[in-house]
């Protein structure tokens, strides 16, 4: 089971996606374990979560000893901490499989203009952006992130094999696909997919994924094509 640590000042704004779709799925099948923990539990008395920042400056900064403090509450029983972050390192489909085969993980979900240099420094392993813009809180990359890990998770859903046609997993981007009817407002299923023979059809989507993939992401066709030549 992969036990999830999150720590964050709104637990509210993670509760409602976590008790959905496929994230309450792997729950429910003892797959993941959801641990919030609210940063405000750690304040003493009148204390805030932010401050100024030393040097001036926009913006506030999240301070570091509630950090400290919620990730102490935790004990030693994680292997990653994750801070997501635009000048982290770009999450990709790679990274989704490298966390999804660990035991535990802690996200620390930032707010303002980011969290004291120091928590960076000396609890955070893995700082990671999900693109090159900036959002308000920490807690939708989170979300992006573990909703990315958790379908992974073999039991998580219904057909693990679905995962492997996914876009990214074979560097190539997923080609296309119909369900009935086989004609609407007169466009049709190509022939080949009722054909019923499977390897002509596996050619075919192969193809697809291939032109697909070559027309919108030219780093990706060269990194498939480049491993396809066993270069």
């Amino acid at each position: 089971m992969l036990k999830i640590y999150i720590i964050s000042p709104f637990p509210d704004m993670l509760n409602s996606s976590l008790d959905e779709s496929m994230l309450k799925k792997a729950v429910e099948r003892e797959q993941v374990e959801y641990n919030i923990i609210n940063l405000f539990d750690f304040l003493d008395n009148h204390d805030r979560i932010d401050d100024y920042p030393f040097g001036g400056g926009k913006g506030m900064i999240m301070k570091a000893e509630p950090i400290f403090k919620a990730i102490e509450s935790i004990g030693t029983n994680f292997n990653k901490v994750i801070y997501p972050s635009p000048d982290g390192r770009l999450f990709n489909q790679q990274i989704a499989m490298d966390y999804s085969k660990e035991t535990s993980l802690v996200f620390i979900c930032g707010h303002y203009k980011g969290i004291d240099q120091r928590v960076r420094d000396s609890i955070v392993t893995d700082e990671i952006s999900i693109g090159d813009f900036v959002l308000t809180n920490g807690e939708l990359p989170t979300l992006v992130i573990l909703d990315a890990i958790v379908r992974l998770i073999p039991g998580v859903l219904n057909d693990y094999d679905s995962a492997k046609t996914d876009s990214f997993f074979d560097d190539l981007l997923d080609g296309p696909h119909y369900t009935r009817p086989r004609e609407f407002k007169g466009m049709k299923v190509p022939d080949i997919l009722l054909s019923g023979n499977h390897s002509e059809i596996e050619k075919w989507f192969l193809e697809k994924k291939i032109i697909k993939t070559k027309k919108r992401r030219k780093d990706l066709y060269i990194k498939y094509k480049s491993k396809d030549n066993g270069e």
